[in-house]
Parts: structure tokens; C-alpha cells; sequence
């Protein structure tokens, strides 16, 4: 089956997932989606994630999902820039989540990263994602 968003397939996918309160999830494997899945690693939102390859030639991705006293670490994802309307921002107008206790995941020039190192490193560029 097609995706026409693999981001926002992948975000369904983990909601999903924690909604049942399952420990993994697997999804179909691409380069983007393992570089936002480094970057909710390094903040502390998932436990990680391998990459499985299959004979077929197939590459899946399996991510451990992170719970705290029974409930998700994340407790909200979602997507901003779609594939009908793409969000980009400055670094002075990166939107800041919760006040500052969550995270947005941006595509910069300098590769994909969370918006307290896009500041650091002054690039802005097309938000993804913000989580909670």
C-alpha cells in the first residue's frame, strides 16, 4: 500500500501503538523517518530503534516505545507541516511547545533536528512535528 505521508503515518502508528500500550511498533523503514526517530531518541521520548532487513529487500523499522509509571513519555505528537501545506520557520519564529517543555523536530539545511539545537546553530527551516 502507498503512503502519501510516511511522517504522519509514523505518528498515527506510535500514537496508536501507545494508546494499547504496546512496547514496539514496526513501520515500513526510510532515511527521513530514522533521522526524526534519532532526534526523539536523543531527547529522552523513546527507549530507540533498529532497522530490520529483510530478504525480500524490504528494510523495517522496529522503535521501543518509553513508559513512565504506566503512562507515555510522549503525551502528544503531531504533525505540522503536511504534505498539501508545508510549515517552514525563521530561527527567530521557531514556535516554542508548552513553553519550552516540549519539542519541535525541524528539517534544516544542516539535517534534521530539534528546534533548542536549530537556535544554537541559527538555521530555521520547515517544522515537521511537535511533541509533548
Amino acid at each position: 500500500m502507498a503512503v502519501n505521508d510516511p511522517i504522519g503515518d509514523m505518528i498515527a502508528r506510535i500514537r496508536n501503538a501507545q494508546m494499547r500500550n504496546k512496547g514496539k511498533v514496526t513501520m515500513p523503514g526510510s532515511k527521513m523517518r530514522e533521522r526524526v526517530l534519532e532526534v526523539l531518541k536523543s531527547e529522552g521520548y523513546i527507549r530507540g530503534y533498529a532497522s530490520v532487513a529483510h530478504a525480500s529487500g524490504r528494510n523495517e523499522l522496529e522503535i521501543e516505545l518509553k513508559y513512565f509509571d504506566g503512562s507515555p513519555v510522549i503525551r502528544e505528537i503531531a504533525r505540522v507541516s503536511k504534505p498539501g501545506r508545508r510549515v517552514y520557520a525563521s530561527v527567530k519564529a521557531l514556535p516554542r511547545v508548552n513553553n519550552g517543555l516540549g519539542i519541535s523536530i525541524l528539517s534544516t539545511p544542516k539535517g534534521v533536528m530539534a528546534d533548542h539545537d536549530a537556535r544554537d546553530a541559527n538555521v530555521g527551516g520547515e517544522i515537521i512535528c511537535t511533541v509533548f
